[in-house]
C-alpha cells in the first residue's frame, strides 16, 4: 500500500553480541577481567560504527536525514562520542533514546518514543522540498509541472525528477475497454466526475465500456514511478506550504529535470484523461 512509503521501518542489519557482566567469576583476575571487558565494549563500538558507516554513508555522503540512537544502556552514548563513528553521521544524530528491550522490539519501542520527533523532521523536509517547487515557478524555469494531465505528461517523458503527491489525493485511475473501437482509454476522475456516467460509456456506440482496473491514482503511482526515473514525495497539508500546494495545484505535481512546453505537447495527440489542472 502507498501508505507504507510515508510511515514504515525497516531492518537492515542485525548481529548479537555477548558482552561479560560487570562482576567475574571467583578466582579470575579483576583487573584481567576489567581489561577484557572494556575490549569487548570497544569492539562492539567500533562494529556498530562500522555497520553505520556501510549503511548510512552513499557516494562519500551521508544518505539519511536523522539519526536516532536508541539503546538500554549507555553504548548509545558512547557511540555517539566515539572518534571510531563516522563524523559525517555525528552531525545526523537527532536524538538519543532510551529503550527497555533488545532486538526488534527495542527497535519498535524506539520508533514509538521518537515519534513526535520523527513527524518534526518530516514537517521539515516537506516544507523545504515545496519551497523548492515554489521557487521553481517564482523564478518561472519551466522546470515544474502540476495538475494530473501534465504530471502525466512529464513521467512519461522521463523528465520528472520528484514526483510529488499529496496523501490524501482522492482520484481514480480507470482504465475502460471498447470493444466496438478495440481500444482502451485511461480517465482519472474525482469523486463528483465519477458520478457522471457518460465518463463509461463509449461516445460513438452509447454502449457501456468494459471495466478492466481501477484503483487510487496514488496507489498506481506509488507502484510505478519508479519506472519512469522519478522519486516519489507524499506530502501532507499540515503545513502552509502544503496546504497551498494541495489548493492551489491539486495536490500533485513534480520537479522536473529539464524545462518542458505543455502547451505544445496538448497540441500534438492528447492523453486520455480528464483534465483536473483547475482540482
Amino acid at each position: 500500500m502507498y501508505g507504507k512509503l510515508v510511515n514504515s521501518s525497516k531492518v537492515l542489519h542485525k548481529f548479537t553480541v555477548d558482552l561479560p557482566k560487570k562482576h567475574g567469576r571467583g578466582g579470575q583476575s579483576a583487573l584481567r577481567f576489567a581489561r577484557l571487558r572494556m575490549e569487548k565494549r570497544h569492539n562492539y563500538v567500533r562494529k556498530v560504527a562500522e555497520v553505520a558507516t556501510q549503511l548510512f554513508i552513499s557516494a562519500d555522503r551521508p544518505n539519511v536525514a536523522g539519526l536516532i540512537l536508541a539503546g538500554s544502556a549507555d553504548f548509545k552514548t558512547e557511540l555517539s562520542q566515539s572518534d571510531m563513528f563516522d563524523p559525517r553521521l555525528q552531525s545526523k544524530i537527532i536524538k538519543l533514546v532510551d529503550v527497555s528491550y533488545g532486538g526488534e522490539n527495542g527497535f519498535n519501542q524506539a520508533i514509538e518514543l521518537a515519534a513526535e520527533l520523527l513527524q518534526n523532521v518530516k514537517f521539515i523536509q516537506e516544507k523545504k522540498l515545496i519551497g523548492r517547487y515554489f521557487e521553481e515557478i517564482s523564478q518561472d524555469t519551466g522546470k515544474y509541472c502540476f495538475g494530473v494531465d501534465d504530471t502525466l505528461r512529464a513521467l512519461e517523458l522521463g523528465s520528472v525528477e520528484t514526483l510529488i503527491c499529496w496523501e490524501n489525493l482522492d482520484i481514480q485511475r480507470y482504465v475502460l475497454k471498447s470493444h466496438a473501437a478495440n481500444q482502451e482509454t485511461i480517465l482519472h476522475l474525482t469523486p463528483e466526475q465519477e458520478k457522471d456516467k457518460s465518463h463509461f460509456t463509449d461516445k460513438d456506440s452509447g454502449v457501456e465500456l468494459e471495466l478492466v482496473e481501477c484503483q487510487p491514482l496514488l496507489e498506481w503511482l506509488a507502484n510505478n514511478y519508479k519506472s519512469f526515473g522519478a522519486t516519489l514525495e507524499i506530502i501532507t497539508d499540515k503545513s502552509q506550504e502544503g496546504s497551498q500546494f494541495v489548493r492551489g495545484f491539486g495536490g500533485i505535481g513534480g520537479i522536473l529535470r529539464y524545462k518542458v512546453d505543455f502547451q505544445s505537447l496538448q497540441s500534438d495527440e492528447p492523453l486520455d484523461d480528464v483534465d483536473l489542472d483547475d482540482y
